[in-house]
Order: C-alpha cells, then sequence, then structure tokens
C-alpha cells in the first residue's frame, strides 16, 4: 500500500478506507483496553490520532513507544468521537521504526527559543519551527511564481567571485592556499600560487552579474545564498542569508518602487491564502498583532518621502533615539521603525540618499549630491529592501569608482556594459529571512533560517 500524507487525510472528504502512514510520535496515551497515540510527519501542524486496540497483533511493544519514535501504521480513517478532529484512525498493524530513548529533548512543551537553537538538528520536529520552516518553502514558492508570471528569467548568479560589490570589504576569503605556509612576495601574499590566481571571497550579492542579464534579457532575478563577514550579534543579522534580487531594464526609481510594493503585497496575499493554520499558531504564540499588521500593509498604499524629509521628520521627534540623527547619517532599526509604526503607521519609500553612503553604482541625481537610492521600511522590521536605479552612463561610473578607490581593472567586465547599448536599468534586494521574520512574527534570524551562520557559530 502506498503512503499518505497526513495532511491529505486531515482534508479528507471521506473515509472508511484503508490507509498506510508513517511518522513522528507527538504525544502518547495508554488505557486500559487501547492506546492513543497522536502522529505528525512533518507536513502538516495537525497531527493524527491513531487508535490501537489491545488485541493487535504485538501490542505489548507499545511500552517502547515513546515521544520522538517513528512510526508505521496501517488501518482504515474513519470519523473521530473525539472533540476537535474529524477523523482518526483505527490501526490493523503497527511497526516501530526507530525507537526515543529517555534523552529526547522535545518530551516536553514549552522550550525556549534559545534552548531550541542549541539543537538546530532536532527543532524542526517542535511546533514552531516545523511551521517556520514549512512557510519558508511556501514563500520561495511564492517569490518564483510571483517572477515567472511577469516574464523575468531566473539567473543563478555566482556564489565565488571576485568583487566586491557593496564596497564594505566585510567578505569571506575563499583560498587553498596552506594557511599554516601562504606563499608570499615582497610581503605579501602571493595569489599567483593559489586556486583563481587572484583574491576570491564568497558573494555579498549578485546583482553586479545580474545587471549583465538585465541588459541582454530585460527581466531577471537571482534567489540564492550570500555572505558576509560582518561581526555583528545583533538579532537581524547572519553571516550567511539567502537573497531575492530582480534588476529590471528600462524601469527608473519610481518603477522600481512600484514593483517592489506589487511584490510585498503579492507575496503576503498568497501567504494568507495557503498558511491559515501556521498564522493562527504564530498569531496566538508569537506575535499577537501579527494578522493585522499583515493585512494593514495590504490594504495601505506605501508611502514615499526623500531621504531628507525623513531626516527632517526624526529630528522634529519628541522620541529620545539612541543614535543622533542628522543628514549624512545611515538610518539605524529604530529611526526606520519610528517612521513606519509612529508617525506613517504604514509602510514608506525613503528614496535619493547622500551619495556618501551609498555604493558606486547607484544613479546619481541633476543635483550631484545624491543617488538614486530606495530603501522599503515596514512596521515591525524596519529595512526589508533596498535599491537604487543603477547608473549608466560610463564616465559617472568611472568617477564613482575613482571617488571610492575602487579599481577600474577589477570591473572591466561590468563597465562593458555602459560602453555597448547602455539603458536606464533598476532592481533592488530583498533579504529572505526579513521577509520570513515579518511574515511570522519571528523576532530573531538565527530563528528563520534552517541552520544559523553568525560569529562564532558554525556548529551544524
Amino acid at each position: 500500500m502506498k503512503r499518505t500524507l497526513i495532511k491529505n487525510l486531515l482534508s479528507s472528504d471521506d473515509g472508511n478506507y484503508d490507509i498506510l502512514i508513517k511518522g513522528w510520535v507527538r504525544t502518547k496515551r495508554d488505557y486500559k483496553d487501547f492506546t492513543f497515540i497522536e502522529l505528525n510527519d512533518g507536513s502538516s501542524l495537525k497531527s493524527i490520532q491513531i487508535v490501537l486496540d489491545k488485541d493487535l497483533k504485538s501490542y505489548e511493544k507499545l511500552t517502547e513507544v515513546t515521544t520522538g519514535a517513528s512510526l508505521d501504521i496501517s488501518g482504515k480513517l474513519v470519523e473521530s468521537k473525539g472533540k476537535g478532529q474529524k477523523w482518526e484512525i483505527l490501526a490493523d498493524t503497527f511497526e516501530i521504526l526507530g525507537l526515543a530513548d529517555n534523552t529526547y529533548p522535545l518530551q516536553k512543551k514549552g522550550h525556549s527559543l534559545e534552548f531550541l537553537r542549541e539543537i538546530a538538528h532536532l527543532r524542526p520536529r517542535s511546533n514552531l519551527f516545523s511551521s517556520i520552516f514549512r512557510v519558508r518553502s511556501r514563500l520561495s514558492f511564492a517569490i518564483h511564481n510571483f517572477f515567472q508570471k511577469r516574464d523575468f528569467f531566473y539567473i543563478h548568479t555566482p556564489i565565488i567571485t571576485s568583487s566586491d560589490c557593496e564596497g564594505a570589504g566585510e567578505l569571506f576569503k575563499v583560498t587553498t592556499l596552506d594557511m599554516n605556509n601562504i606563499p608570499k612576495t615582497d610581503s605579501q601574499v602571493d595569489f599567483k600560487q593559489d586556486f583563481f590566481e587572484k583574491p576570491a571571497y564568497l558573494t555579498v550579492s549578485g546583482q553586479l552579474e545580474g545587471e549583465l542579464f538585465a541588459t541582454a534579457l530585460s527581466n531577471i532575478y537571482t534567489f540564492g545564498p550570500t555572505f558576509r563577514a560582518e561581526n555583528s550579534h545583533t538579532s537581524r543579522h547572519a553571516s550567511e542569508f539567502w537573497m531575492v534580487e530582480p534588476e529590471m531594464a528600462f524601469y527608473d526609481i519610481f518603477d522600481n518602487m512600484e514593483l517592489a510594493e506589487i511584490f510585498i503585497k503579492d507575496i503576503i496575499k498568497d501567504y494568507l491564502e495557503t498558511s491559515s493554520d501556521e498564522i493562527n499558531l504564530f498569531n496566538r504564540f508569537v506575535d499577537k498583532e501579527l494578522k493585522a499588521r499583515l493585512n494593514h500593509i495590504l490594504e495601505k498604499d506605501f508611502e514615499k518621502i526623500e531621504y531628507t524629509k525623513a531626516i527632517d521628520i526624526l529630528q522634529k521627534a519628541s522620541e529620545k533615539f539612541e543614535y543622533p540623527v542628522s543628514y549624512g547619517v545611515n538610518l539605524q532599526t529604530e529611526h526606520e521603525r519610528y517612521l513606519t509604526e509612529q508617525h506613517f503607521k504604514k509602510p514608506l519609500f525613503v528614496y535619493n540618499y547622500p551619495k556618501e553612503i551609498k555604493p558606486f553604482y547607484m544613479k546619481l541625481n541633476d543635483d550631484g549630491k545624491t543617488v538614486r537610492a530606495l530603501d522599503l521600511l515596514v512596521p515591525g522590521i524596519g529595512e526589508i529592501i533596498g535599491g537604487s536605479q543603477r547608473e549608466e552612463k560610463l564616465e559617472v561610473l568611472q568617477d564613482n569608482m575613482k571617488r571610492l578607490n575602487l579599481n577600474e581593472d577589477d570591473y572591466w567586465w561590468y563597465l562593458d556594459t555602459r560602453k555597448f547599448g547602455s539603458v536606464y536599468h533598476s532592481g533592488f534586494g530583498l533579504g529572505f529571512e526579513r521577509l520570513i521574520m515579518l511574515l511570522t512574527g519571528v523576532s530573531n534570524i538565527r530563528d528563520v533560517i534552517p541552520f544559523a551562520r553568525t560569529p562564532q557559530n558554525i556548529e551544524f
């Protein structure tokens, strides 16, 4: 008999037919003449109840079964006599696939998130984390679906790169050199003996390579892992994270903002329609304002203000900020959340930033002082999207690189796109984990990625 997933049994319209399921024991209750087992196979937040009669063959072996054990159950799907469940299974046979001893750490409910991070290899079996990672899977599908429906091409950009897209220098180095015997020439590392014969890094973004394809295919997107060697211990930063990065030819900054708004609302709408069990769990146990906040984002048009206005609002605010506000500073999370949660009470785009605080590739405005950068700020998170209209003029791009002491030879391929049929174009980057935090109410990035990579943490 072919195995049936529990989620399909729970949504069944009729019963009284034979089934086979496999899964892990969540709870077990023994009575005089029968045993109840709640079995979960990960396909759904909900488990299904198994009724095992004492007359079953090898019934006595159930004494060995505890929470965490895995079972193979065959029987009949029938209407449940208990409350709160439509169906249950009357077992005909069972097989113990794997026992769990008394050290199994998930035998009780109510474990702290800190404790569960220490057992990242087992936390997907908990209700909270199984829900988070089912949602992560669904959101991945929804993202691909959004772009594919709009004639975007999915491009795989390199994970190993020789360029620093952001210019921040927080890169993980990739090398095959012997760390105990590094070859040197004139006190400098001799990269000619390394695998690529030049410094190589894990990428912080697929944007620059994405731009190359946008200037050929018009609309593309990347969706993959990125890396940043930033020694940050905040709840919003990880050393390995996933980015969604569309790049669009013939889009200006306002086209870019329009797409970003449609994108966020489309993903939230899909989530609300497809993940009701998980949303109800998050709304009850993680963030009681979650549903209301997500519906509020759907209902409101996103605000658009220039950076100078944002600074003016923050300077006039009665709020006492930890980080002082002045023209030319990067907005901190506290500033972003004040703007979205207290002043505008909805998501907003902040755009046209001072060129000194933004990367070299952003389009210079006519004032010569600001660039066409944008950040999308949302309640509960702060910045969730960063993007810009890209600089399409070769000479301006070269001037920017000189100002930031970037070597043109390292970016010759990027500059070529400004020599041969250059066009105005735009793009943005979405931190996938921050999107999951927004949609689940979970406040720590370590809890929305399967195996968190943060400073001093590479255990799993």
